[in-house]
């Protein structure tokens, strides 16, 4: 892409997501992320039906009555976007990529960050990881990371969740709030997936499009393996074939669903054509509750 068009898709998306997480999502993101915990604020005179176990004793005994400690959220994040730059990201049919989706969901999230004064880094990886920009605040960083979700052209085309987890694990030492942001296609990534939730707080964000649910009767047709870059030709118009596809589609989708939920990760389920901002809403009032 050349550098004035890159730019100026940089700004569109900003500008369009920018102002998606200012007036929609602040306060949804806010209570849905909660803190490291509490950290200590100051001491004031107890009063009646405060919590014994946070009076300070030395302060109480330096002024012989009786004072408690307040505590207040400690409220700033680290937020990791974990994003699948696989070559299945490239399929879309009705209204935009996966790849795009993706990248307009990422900078919602990255914006609605340094507005809630997180730090926010990115993990881009397919069956290696391709690139780790680390955690930091600010709006400069902020287009660093829309630039690179748009232009970065990754070196392979296959996927492996399990290794990005474990990367995740490894360079990110403080608990943080992760979004894994994927088609899924891949497996065995369950038990990578509990370990990676008990370090960290993390968030499954699965893109898919229409037609991944199910083919359209239109004959015989070539497809692609974008991930292997194989070829082979399908029929169509035989309804077994259309049938087959659809019940490993639905298999696939429950065994998924089933992995989420052993491994205790909430999830969002995106599709290409349809609204993102009205699942990432319902999935921040789940978890503000």
């Amino acid at each position: 892409m050349e550098t004035s068009d890159l730019l100026k898709r940089v700004r569109q998306i900003e500008i369009k997501t920018r102002g998606l997480s200012r007036n929609i999502f602040a306060g949804e993101y806010h209570s849905a992320f909660k803190g490291r915990g509490m950290t200590f604020s100051e001491v004031r005179e107890y009063q009646y039906g405060d919590d014994i176990r946070n009076i300070d004793w030395n302060v109480t005994a330096r002024y012989n009555q009786p004072y408690v400690k307040l505590f207040e959220e400690e409220r700033e994040l680290t937020v990791m976007l974990l994003i699948d730059v696989s070559g299945s990201r490239e399929f879309g049919t009705i209204s935009k990529l996966k790849k795009n989706q993706i990248t307009e969901i990422a900078a919602v999230l990255a914006f609605s960050a340094i507005q809630n004064n997180d730090k926010i880094g990115v993990i881009f990886f397919s069956d290696r990881i391709e690139k780790f920009i680390p955690p930091k605040k600010g709006k400069s960083h902020i287009l660093r990371i829309i630039r690179e979700l748009i232009d970065l052209k990754p070196e392979h085309r296959k996927t492996d969740i399990n290794n990005a987890l474990r990367y995740l694990t490894q360079v990110i030492k403080k608990r943080c709030t992760t979004f894994v942001i994927s088609d899924f296609i891949d497996d065995d990534f369950e038990n990578a997936l509990t370990i990676a939730n008990k370090k960290h707080d993390l968030v499954a964000l699965k893109i898919f499009d229409k037609r991944e649910q199910e083919i359209p009767s239109i004959g015989l047709i070539k497809i692609k393996d974008a991930e292997s870059g194989e070829y082979s030709w399908i029929d169509t118009s035989n309804k077994k074939v259309r049938e087959n596809y659809a019940k490993w589609w639905a298999d696939n989708d429950n065994l998924l669903t089933e992995t989420f939920k052993k491994s205790g990760v909430d999830v969002a389920n995106i599709r290409t054509d349809q609204d993102y901002v009205r699942s990432l809403i319902a999935l921040f009032k789940r978890r503000g509750h």
